[in-house]
């Protein structure tokens, strides 16, 4: 049951998705995040759970619950803690400590499963997950909230509330297993990075005009962005579904265009090498530049959609691929390869232009082909002739009148 007042609001959504942490914390981050709006494309905000999951998927360790003002008291957080539960539906779940808000809240939540929350069972049963003795400094400290604001706070389903555990906690300590980080490979495959657009309306009727060649409306989406402006901010995912996830993460935290619906675009690049990429923020499923200078690329496949008609989506391949860079975080931070290619604001100076053909960088590949069929042409041409074949005569089959006796014919 909920604790909230009021009613849940008209045209809520619930959406899970990746939330991007530190490198350094070893587990995956996520978070669930529930939207209000008439429709996809004017939905905003409303409540989000930040959480990290453990790598196996059965223990969440729970980081932060927030409603946004002016959807408070509307039974969101309800609605986010019991979706926690049926998103991990075997998990342990560990909700850290309380702050006197989150206490008083608590105290009138009924957990769906009180049986996986880590306060409530013994150490033994979840030491390998979380370290022991961490957990019952959180229940202390819950605890004394409950105290100070007295509250229940559940206590009769919490495992010892308010005893001391540090001798029974300190016993499981040697069960926390820590997990080893997984970092993405730039250089292993593909990456997929994503921008949100405002197109002006001329631009983005076009790129979104099905009747026309998906590489002619990239190649105009391309020159809209600059060849030399590929977000530098973004996360490059090893999905293009990672990628339009981040995009439209961006969409909800957004104000609603006044125009025409803002574009999601995913660039899709080649493998990197290590050397294009001297320093990145690697996490499990995406890595991002960091550091100052520009990063040369070749873009592989472009992909676009309205942001609300995600379920119509443009994609074009590129063959050859398409050179291109991420930005520098500067003009004073681009490399002399950068500023002989492109301007101060990311776009293909004239010079560039006009190498910028598609069999460019094929040049000698067509010259070495050209040459063989010229050679094989060569040859043909000094070898004499066959003589022609003897005329034979031709044999026809016979005619009725030809053919011998048989069976029910007579001569």
């Amino acid at each position: 049951m909920a604790a909230d007042a009021g009613g849940i609001p008209e045209g809520l959504g619930l959406w899970l998705t990746e939330w991007k942490v530190s490198p350094k914390i070893p587990w995956l981050g996520r978070r669930l995040v529930a939207s209000v709006g008439p429709d996809v494309g004017q939905r905003s905000v409303a409540a989000q759970l930040s959480y990290f999951l453990h790598p196996d998927g059965q223990a969440v360790k729970v980081s932060m619950l927030r409603v946004h003002p002016g959807f408070r008291r509307c039974g969101l957080a309800t609605v986010l803690m019991d979706a926690l539960y049926a998103a991990h539906p075997t998990a342990w779940i560990n909700y850290g400590w309380r702050t006197g808000q989150g206490a008083r809240w608590w105290d009138g939540y009924r957990e769906p499963a009180p049986e996986r929350n880590v306060h409530n069972r013994p150490p033994a049963e979840w030491a390998a997950y979380f370290n022991a003795v961490n957990v019952a400094s959180d229940k202390a400290h819950n605890a004394h909230q409950d105290y100070r604001y007295g509250l229940d706070g559940h206590r009769d389903a919490v495992y010892r509330y308010g005893e001391r555990l540090e001798r029974e906690a300190a016993l499981h300590v040697a069960a926390f297993r820590p997990v080893t980080p997984v970092r993405l490979d730039p250089g292993a495959q593909p990456l997929h990075g994503a921008v949100r657009l405002l197109l002006p309306p001329a631009v983005h009727d076009y790129v979104h005009d099905r009747t026309q060649d998906p590489r002619a409306r990239a190649a105009a989406l391309l020159e809209h962005v600059g060849h030399g402006n590929l977000p530098r901010g973004a996360y490059w995912n090893a999905s293009r579904q990672g990628a339009f996830a981040d995009a439209y993460h961006e969409e909800l935290l957004a104000s609603p265009p006044s125009g025409p619906s803002a574009t999601h675009a995913v660039f899709t690049l080649a493998p990197l090498e290590n050397s294009a990429l001297p320093a990145a923020r690697a996490l499990a499923t995406s890595v991002q530049v960091d550091h100052s200078g520009d990063v040369a690329v070749d873009i592989t496949q472009m992909s676009w959609r309205e942001a609300d008609r995600p379920h119509l989506t443009h994609t074009a391949a590129l063959t050859p691929a398409v050179t291109a860079a991420i930005a520098p975080a500067s003009a004073r931070r681009a490399s002399t390869a950068y500023r002989e290619r492109y301007d101060s604001r990311g776009f293909l100076l004239a010079a560039a232009r006009e190498t910028a053909h598609p069999f460019a960088d094929r040049a000698a590949q067509i010259q070495a082909m050209a040459e063989r069929l010229l050679r094989d042409q060569a040859s043909r041409t000094s070898t004499p002739r066959p003589q022609p074949a003897a005329p034979q005569t031709a044999v026809h089959p016979p005619t009725p009148e030809q053919r011998p006796p048989g069976p029910g014919r007579h001569a």
